[in-house]
């Protein structure tokens, strides 16, 4: 009898214990319990589809919860942003961003949707890539000088395929535009890989892409590479010059891709996510999966994402001043 009572009083001491926990920790000691949906902003096909493919096959390892990449493209990432917004603030569905995500407000001041966005709770950065001017193998330039003469000579004829107007591809292209002084005609698509799809058909003649997009057809020979659009080459492609090195001084674009959850998420939920991406960031075999890709891991944590969102936003305001870039409304 007494050791009866003894586990009953055990047991409503844990129950009471239980209940006293905050609920803050409570969700933490929880997460994940069910499966997590992904959310990409593009169409399947692309990098970011790949980068969240790769990442939510580790995190499905590590937690034994599915995760489901869910591509959203459409209203340049406002469908995929709302998607999120709508969601229950328990890390159960996170949204993974780029670039665009601090360059949307900024071009876009009348859409009070993209301040709203960027109060989305950062959780860590996943991959860092620069871009690549690529060119499909019909058109008629060897290298980058080359380019520049024949976009000056056809004016408003050559075709850019960007992942939608107004996001990094595109401002990477307007950019470029002006620092060489031609008029390369964006056309807008709903993620990198249908427009890369385009460009190997010919459809398109120019796309500023990054390795995880463009690698496999730039060793097929269906589209070939003219220049590095950051300020170092890229190990994968050590024999591609940079921009700067061939001559078009001052110009940097490069994208990021990062996680972030709906606002009001427990910070010790954000706090559990950000760990396990970091945790498996530092995983050989996840860096070497990446490697073939030509990227490396971007490891920042909440605080430093979120810091690095703040310097992203002075830069590239900076860049659209400076290029004049301004959309239709």
């Amino acid at each position: 009898m007494q050791s009866r009572i003894n586990g009953g009083i055990r047991m409503l001491l844990g129950v009471t214990m239980l209940a006293a926990l905050p609920a803050a920790a409570l969700a933490q000691q929880n997460y994940p319990n069910r499966p997590i949906r992904f959310i990409v902003p593009n169409a399947p096909g692309g990098s970011t589809s790949v980068a969240a493919r790769l990442m939510g096959e580790k995190l499905t390892a590590s937690w034994n919860e599915q995760v489901i990449v869910d591509n959203r493209p459409g209203g340049n990432n406002i469908v995929a942003g709302e998607a999120l917004q709508r969601s229950a603030p328990d890390g159960q569905t996170i949204l993974l961003v780029t670039a665009a995500h601090v360059i949307n407000p900024i071009l876009h001041p009348d859409k009070p949707q993209y301040d709203a966005f960027l109060r989305f709770p950062p959780v860590a950065t996943l991959v860092s890539t620069n871009y690549i001017l690529v060119v499909n193998a019909a058109v008629p330039a060897g290298n980058l000088k080359e380019l520049i003469t024949l976009a000056k000579s056809r004016p408003g004829q050559l075709n850019a395929a960007v992942s939608n107007t107004g996001g990094i591809q595109h401002l990477a292209l307007e950019y470029f535009n002006v620092l060489a002084g031609v008029k390369i005609q964006a056309i807008p698509y709903k993620g990198g890989g249908p427009g890369i799809t385009d460009l190997v058909g010919g459809q398109v003649q120019v796309a500023f892409n990054n390795t995880l997009t463009l690698l496999p057809h730039i060793r097929s020979g269906k589209i070939r590479a003219l220049g590095v659009g950051g300020d170092e080459r890229i190990p994968i492609l050590p024999q591609l010059p940079t921009f700067a090195e061939l001559g078009l001084a001052g110009y940097s674009v490069k994208n990021w891709f990062g996680v972030v959850v709906p606002t009001h998420t427990p910070r010790e939920i954000v706090a559990k996510l950000a760990g396990e991406i970091i945790r498996i960031q530092g995983m050989t075999d996840f860096k070497e999966k990446l490697a073939v890709l030509g990227v490396e891991p971007f490891v920042n944590g909440p605080q430093p994402f979120a810091a690095l969102i703040r310097s992203e936003s002075l830069k590239y305001a900076k860049i659209i001043k400076a290029a004049n870039i301004k959309l239709e409304r």
